[in-house]
């Protein structure tokens, strides 16, 4: 049984216009390849990318802070209400292949750290300059590149 390629998508609950549109555009390729999309499940580039996923029909994952189902964005295909706070970071390193870490603050360095420590790949599009995530310039070449590296 071949299993569905899962990939987090990680980044900032606020963002400029440029970066939500590289977001969105992340999560419609990403779905238009079959990939299942997890990320944060709040604003920003969790929403965009959402939006983009929702778009083109596929499926994403949303890993919410807060007990409540209905807390995250208007795009989640599924909701999954932790009540953790930022320590569902762990739980969405945990449950993908690799990740696409893009623009973000702290949150998105410890989602990044969490990946990295699992010895998944990350992908880096305009966010944290460290060693072990691989940087590009596009949201094309960061969907090829994590497909490769997985």
């Amino acid at each position: 049984m071949i299993k569905a390629v899962r990939i987090a998508i990680y980044g900032g609950a606020d963002c400029s216009s440029e970066v939500y549109e590289q977001a969105r555009e992340v999560g419609r390729l990403l779905a238009l390849k079959g990939v299942i999309v997890y990320c944060g499940g709040m604003g920003g580039v969790m929403e965009a990318v959402s939006r983009g996923v929702s778009e083109e029909s596929g499926t994403v994952v949303g890993i919410l802070p807060e007990a409540d189902g209905d807390s995250g964005n208007e795009y989640l295909t599924i909701p999954v209400a932790t009540g953790a706070g930022s320590a569902r970071n762990v739980m969405i390193a945990n449950s993908v292949h690799g990740a696409i870490a893009i623009d973000g603050s702290y949150g998105t360095l410890s989602e990044i750290g969490h990946t990295l420590r699992m010895e998944k790949p990350v992908i880096g599009l305009g966010t944290w300059d460290i060693e072990g995530v691989v940087s590009v310039k596009s949201p094309e070449a960061a969907v090829k590149k994590i497909l490769e590296l997985i």
